[in-house]
């Protein structure tokens, strides 16, 4: 009996001890997993830490690299900049030469026409003088030094058919307009339209413009078929372009190409109008006028200069479609 007891005590402990024995397995097995997973997580965060860093160095570095390349780049911006200011006052300043030039060669011009003017006159006085001495002196008749033949003698000093006076050879006055006739020629003793124009470019190359603008427009108003009223009408936008006076140089301008289509001046003119337009805030008709210029007079220093100020103004010269 006592045996009996003791079996029955013994199998209600164990009966009782399993279940807390497997509780306790139980737990630490869950502990172990959560050790591990925490393990796991620290690894993580610190291999995630490590890559963090590397991630900062680089963009740290990258963004080094970026300010290094924007200081490059602004360097290169300011020295291209300043090339093309420098090619712009260069190309400025030939084109300023070149208009000088063009200024003296039509001066040479004038006074060469001048020049064969006189020599004509001349030659033209010669012809008359001898036709005159040809017909007072017939076959037979006394020598010129006898005294029974003083007609011939008298048409020898006084030729009855010279011309009128060349007035290309007197200066000219301060106002030449009042000389002139109003008509389109000089055939009431007027200045011509070369004496004209000489004396209104000699006074434009000497900085006189107000009396060379009256000039100029004498050459235009009373020679209209003549070239030289083209070159003149350039001259006059030039006077007002020159001033800042953009809205009547424009005109002059535009007379010029369109009454005298056939003028050397034109591509100077419509470089001229292209800014001239810029400078009054017309940008758009201003690129356009330059960009017809380059289409129009490719191989012309005009078309040089054009390209140059589209480029400084970051346009493109040919329209982006």
């Amino acid at each position: 009996m006592k045996t009996l007891r003791i079996a029955t005590a013994a199998l209600a402990l164990t009966l009782f001890a399993a279940p807390s024995f497997a509780a306790n397995k139980d737990m630490i097995q869950l502990q172990t997993q959560v050790q591990q997973l925490q393990d796991a997580v620290a690894r993580l965060q610190q291999s995630n830490d490590e890559r963090m860093g590397v991630m900062k160095d680089l963009v740290q570095q990258t963004a080094d690299s970026v300010n290094k390349m924007n200081q490059v780049v602004q360097a290169l911006s300011q020295k291209v900049q300043t090339d093309q200011d420098a090619q712009g006052a260069k190309l400025d300043q030939v084109s300023g030469q070149i208009q000088s030039l063009n200024d003296s060669l039509d001066e040479l011009k004038t006074r060469l026409a001048h020049v064969e003017k006189s020599i004509s006159d001349i030659q033209s006085q010669q012809q008359s003088m001898s036709a005159n001495l040809q017909n007072g002196q017939p076959a037979g008749a006394a020598p010129a030094g006898n005294q029974a033949a003083p007609p011939p003698q008298s048409n020898q000093d006084n030729p009855a058919p010279i011309p009128a006076p060349d007035f290309n050879n007197t200066p000219p006055t301060s106002k030449p307009s009042a000389a002139v006739p109003q008509g389109p020629s000089a055939g009431n003793g007027g200045p011509s339209a070369d004496s004209l124009y000489k004396s209104a470019l000699g006074d434009y190359m000497g900085a006189r413009y107000a009396l060379a603008t009256a000039e100029f427009g004498d050459v235009v108003g009373n020679y209209p078929d003549n070239p030289l009223a083209g070159n003149s009408l350039f001259y006059l936008g030039e006077i007002d372009y020159r001033a800042g006076r953009f809205a009547p140089a424009m005109k002059s301008y535009d007379k010029l190409i369109k009454l005298y289509p056939a003028s050397t001046k034109i591509p100077a003119a419509r470089l001229h109008t292209g800014e001239a337009l810029i400078s009054l805030k017309q940008t758009e008709a201003g690129v356009q006028e330059l960009r017809s210029l380059i289409q129009r007079y490719p191989n012309a220093t005009e078309a040089m200069q054009a390209r140059s100020k589209l480029s400084g103004m970051g346009i493109p010269v040919t329209p982006r479609h």
